[in-house]
């Protein structure tokens, strides 16, 4: 038995004795963990909370491809109205990179979760007047209000929700028919959570950001995007990765990106669609860890990681 058979079966044997739903990893062509902690949960719609954010990037770089969105250097006011003067320097890749500037205390004094956007009875406007900190660009800050925008950003590019050219534009040419994804009171799909998606539509996501855009013979997202919204521009949580555009980038005790390179999206409770393309591998994880989102990451780290990374 080879290193890679035994670090697939002490990673099944230690998720199965946590709160995690399901598990799905394939390396290659070969599906090589399919945990379901029930029967029931392999046609589950999960709630994936902010693994939402990573999805609404790829719609993101589909848009740009197309041309629908002209460039992510182009500012926000170009596609939404009434943006205070102060924030006419932000741009569309601020928004990618979390790092507009604004006040957005979500991981500090509102608890992890954007309720006051949330009880609001218009989300982007909410947003847009919350008062500037810093210039944009200086600095990430975790902001489920940025990817807020860039639904808006998106709703406004290509003239339907997010969530409909999800639909054309993604979901379909992957073979994803079962979903959810709620909108806010004024119609914008809701960009920083709220997917839900069945696990093995999530390997799917995965697979499709390994073979870089690659769905079969199509090509659904350019190479470029990919490579550009997976790299480290900001590191700002040691305990989590740097930042690339809505995606996280895995790094070591010193806060350097892993070789070769480990990327994922994340969500509350331990949700995540883990990449490692040179191993390709995909791993996609669905938990109810309530009080330990990290669990999951922890567990890669330390069981898949020796064989994974060179590092």
């Amino acid at each position: 038995m080879n290193d890679s058979v035994i670090s697939f079966n002490q990673f099944q044997k230690a998720i199965s004795k946590e709160k995690i739903n399901a598990c799905l990893v394939q390396q290659g062509e070969k599906v090589v963990i399919s945990y379901f902690r029930n029967p029931k949960m392999n046609s589950k719609l999960f709630q994936l909370h902010s693994v939402t954010k990573s999805v609404l990037s790829l719609l993101i770089g589909i848009a740009i491809e197309r041309g629908q969105i002209a460039s992510i250097h182009k500012t926000i006011s170009t596609y939404l109205p009434n943006v205070p003067l102060e924030k006419n320097t932000i741009t569309i890749e601020h928004l990618l990179t979390m790092t507009p500037g604004y006040e957005w205390p979500e991981l500090t004094s509102w608890g992890g979760t954007p309720f006051p956007m949330m009880y609001s009875k218009d989300w982007v406007k909410f947003i847009l007047e919350k008062d500037m900190e810093r210039a944009p660009g200086e600095a990430m800050n975790y902001d489920s209000g940025a990817s807020h925008l860039l639904s808006a950003i998106l709703q406004k590019a290509t003239g339907e929700q997010a969530s409909a050219y999800a639909k054309r534009e993604l979901f379909a040419p992957l073979g994803i028919t079962e979903y959810r994804w709620p909108e806010d009171a004024k119609g914008i799909t809701i960009g920083g959570f709220g997917l839900c998606l069945r696990a093995a539509d999530m390997l799917k996501l995965g697979l499709l950001v390994m073979n870089k855009g690659v769905c079969g013979k199509q090509r659904l997202l350019s190479e470029e995007w990919l490579s550009a919204s997976t790299r480290a521009y900001y590191h700002t949580y040691d305990h989590v990765g740097s930042y690339g555009y809505h995606w996280w980038i895995l790094t070591d005790e010193n806060n350097k990106a892993y070789e070769p390179a480990v990327f994922f999206a994340m969500g509350y409770r331990g949700q995540y669609i883990l990449v490692a393309p040179e191993r390709q591998l995909v791993i996609a994880m669905t938990s109810e860890l309530f009080g330990d989102t990290f669990l999951p990451l922890r567990m890669v780290k330390s069981l898949l990681l020796p064989f994974l990374c060179d590092s």
